[in-house]
């Protein structure tokens, strides 16, 4: 019980002390771990006899996933982001009308291309970050006088 409770608080700091950056990765992760999941029960339905609790167990996480890509779509800010957030948008559109029929029809090939692109932008998105950290190294943080 302890032990949860310490997990727990060390998640919520976590997500409490990052950065605007850490945190899209932050859903970009659990996206790509909840359709990891979906693809592990779709597979084993395949191989097995299909079960009730399985097929619901893939829906949460499918279901899951288009909660985060939601919460993707919404941070979106389109003035400073332009035609980038504009394609991202209709992206993370696409992305959620392949979920919502790849969830329907359990299909394992939709939703291991959904997986797949959203490893590939959760990776250049990692790349995007590091790179502006780099660049911002030399500059002092804006907001914090360690002066006095």
């Amino acid at each position: 019980m302890a032990y949860t409770n310490a997990l727990a608080a060390y998640r919520e700091t976590r997500i409490k002390t990052a950065s605007q950056g850490q945190l899209i990765i932050m859903l970009y992760d659990e996206a790509v771990r909840q359709l990891d999941r979906s693809l592990e029960l779709l597979t084993l339905n395949a191989v097995e006899k299909k079960d009730p609790a399985r097929i619901e167990q893939i829906g949460k996480a499918v279901v899951k996933t288009q909660e985060i890509i939601t919460e993707l779509m919404v941070s979106l800010d389109f003035e400073q982001g332009g035609d980038i957030a504009k394609n991202l948008f209709a992206l993370y559109t696409w992305f959620n009308q392949e979920l919502l029929e790849a969830n329907i029809a359990q299909d394992l090939k939709r939703i291991t291309n959904v997986r797949s692109m959203l490893g590939d932008l959760r990776n250049t998105w990692v790349e995007v970050i590091a790179k502006n950290s780099s660049e911002g190294a030399g500059r002092p943080s804006a907001g914090i006088n360690i002066a006095g």
